[in-house]
């Protein structure tokens, strides 16, 4: 059986777009296939702010591997591109996170699905919208087209250029 997941890509260190590029090629070898991209996105830091601004796109997968099987595949993909966890929410060369994985919730230490915080991120919403924007958040029932509409302003996103 097929899933659909829809994945948050970010990088601010080094050639930005190139490690999204890398990272989604990646994707391809991880027993997922790439369906749809976004376009690239410049975003403003959140949280810890002290740091270059990021890269950011959403991506479709179709895969069977189970959420956690991706989950640990999105950690191998970082690993293998340099990734270092040295600062929370810090500078990253690439940074890769399960938005929407069909209609599952899970709600584990390890793994939470729908992503927590994507309803409070406009660099999240905004790639994710532009590729499904109807696509629905199991918990919220809103379509992530509503949810980007309810956000207040804040947060600058500005979409670059296609993706690949």
């Amino acid at each position: 059986m097929r899933n659909i997941a829809y994945l948050s890509l970010g990088s601010n260190i080094g050639d930005r777009a190139q490690s999204l590029r890398q990272a989604i090629a990646r994707l391809e070898t991880k027993n997922c296939r790439v369906v749809q991209v976004s376009s690239f996105y410049e975003t403003e830091p959140v949280e810890f702010t002290d740091q270059a601004w990021f890269l950011n796109c959403a991506v479709e997968v179709e895969t069977s591997l189970t959420p956690a099987e991706l989950m640990a595949a999105l950690l191998a993909i970082e690993h293998s591109m340099g990734r270092e966890r040295i600062q929370k929410k810090g500078p990253r060369i690439i940074d890769l996170d399960i938005l929407l994985y069909g209609d599952t919730i899970i709600d584990t230490p390890d793994l939470t699905i729908p992503h927590p915080a994507m309803t409070h991120r406009r660099f999240v919403l905004g790639p994710l919208a532009e590729i499904a924007p109807e696509a629905v958040h199991p918990i919220r029932r809103k379509t992530v087209g509503e949810l980007l509409s309810e956000m207040p302003e804040g947060q600058a996103v500005k979409k670059l250029s296609n993706s690949i």
